[in-house]
């Protein structure tokens, strides 16, 4: 018999649905991410910040390309919102950095902020099942604190409005999370 999430109480999710809702909602960040990341490059790329966010986007392609795999593999719903996610993580991705490098690495760091929430939360709920997705998470969130490493370093909290900037787009990010969950 295999072993059962944490926290199981009577009324939750069996663990299939819970791993189903995770990877859809991780496929949707991913995808999320990359679309913020390409906004940024639009309007940085040719500037000092272009390797840092290609850099960055190309790891988080490989997130994507990863949770892809699993929602074909695991015939796993994707979310419906995507088209909403593409045009969302761009525009976001775009505008802050319309406001400066310092703006995008602001938004970078809110981003990996709430994601690493996001993925340690999961982390807790899997507990020993799901070894493999375990350990994918383990990786793509060191990947995702590093990320968020990057925009400190490169500035972000200098961003003018860094902390107010900061915490709309993690309650973006938390409802983006919820609803991706579900639809």
């Amino acid at each position: 018999m295999s072993a059962t999430l944490k926290n199981d109480l009577p009324g939750s999710l069996s663990q299939d649905e819970a791993v189903e809702r995770m990877i859809r909602v991780d496929h949707a960040g991913e995808y999320g991410a990359t679309r913020i990341y390409a906004g940024q490059l639009a309007v940085l790329g040719r500037g000092d910040k272009g390797d840092v966010l290609r850099h960055m986007l190309d790891q988080e392609k490989v997130h994507l390309k990863t949770f892809s795999g699993l929602i074909a593999t695991r015939r796993v719903r994707p979310t419906a919102l995507l088209p909403l996610w593409n045009l969302a993580g761009f525009a976001l991705g775009a505008a802050t950095a319309l406001l400066g490098e310092k703006a995008a690495m602001a938004c970078t760091v809110a981003v990996e902020e709430a994601i690493d929430e996001h993925y340690t939360a999961q982390l807790d709920t899997l507990g020993e099942t799901e070894p493999a997705l375990v350990r994918t998470i383990e990786a793509f969130r060191a990947e995702e604190l590093e990320h968020r490493d990057i925009g400190l370093e490169h500035g972000a909290e200098q961003a003018r409005g860094f902390r107010l900037m900061s915490a709309v787009i993690k309650t973006g990010c938390q409802i983006a999370i919820k609803i991706s969950e579900r639809i």
